[in-house]
């Protein structure tokens, strides 16, 4: 069984600030924890990028073996060959929210489509080293017909793309690295080692 060493009582946190406050916040923490072969380490002072949590949906047609994805423009990819990265749908948990709450909420404000029931993938931490930002992914089946067009809040600067793209074509560019963010990635090698179950759950 897998198990950590150590749990959070065994971080002691000596001093906390606030280095910016923005959309996103940024604190500084001066801290202490136990070591692996006993004791407690030295102090340490790290930066945390607190981001929260977010829940992403790959949207799938089981009849049309098609997935449904996002395209828009990310800041954190301005060093990449383009900035415009074909995503899951995804939006962040405000307080008082269910991961699933988001997940229905931000199919429906960034593809159109309206989902009711969700498969919970997984959930991971996205960048631990640095930032406290955890997914929650999900898969929902879908009908695909009728979604398409640019969708997404304008008052948020969204502008998002939705395309259809066959199972196949997806997963190919997982390979190619044409589809280069994680969530994405792992929910569609998901896709591929579930795909069985998941047409089994339409019949």
């Amino acid at each position: 069984m897998v198990k950590p060493s150590y749990h959070t009582m065994d971080v002691k946190i000596l001093e906390e600030k606030a280095c910016y406050q923005g959309f996103f916040t940024m604190k500084k923490l001066s801290l202490q924890h136990k070591l692996f072969n006993g004791g407690w380490g030295q102090p340490l002072t790290r930066e945390l990028f607190e981001r929260g949590e977010a829940a992403a949906v790959l949207l799938y047609d089981p009849t049309l073996d098609v997935v449904v994805l996002t395209e828009q423009f990310r800041i954190g990819a301005l060093n990449e060959p383009s900035p415009w990265i074909f995503e899951l749908v995804a939006g962040m948990i405000e307080p008082g929210e269910s991961p699933q709450d988001v997940a229905i909420r931000e199919t429906q404000e960034e593809s159109g489509a309206v989902i009711t029931e969700l498969t919970p993938i997984c959930q991971y931490l996205v960048s631990p080293g640095g930032t406290n930002e955890k997914l929650h992914v999900f898969m929902a089946l879908v009908d695909s017909t009728h979604i398409g067009g640019v969708h997404g809040l304008s008052n948020e600067g969204e502008d998002i793309l939705v395309h259809k793209v066959s199972r196949q074509q997806a997963f190919e560019a997982v390979t190619n690295g044409a589809i280069n963010n994680a969530a994405t990635i792992i929910a569609l090698q998901w896709l591929e080692l579930n795909i069985e179950n998941s047409l089994n759950n339409v019949n």
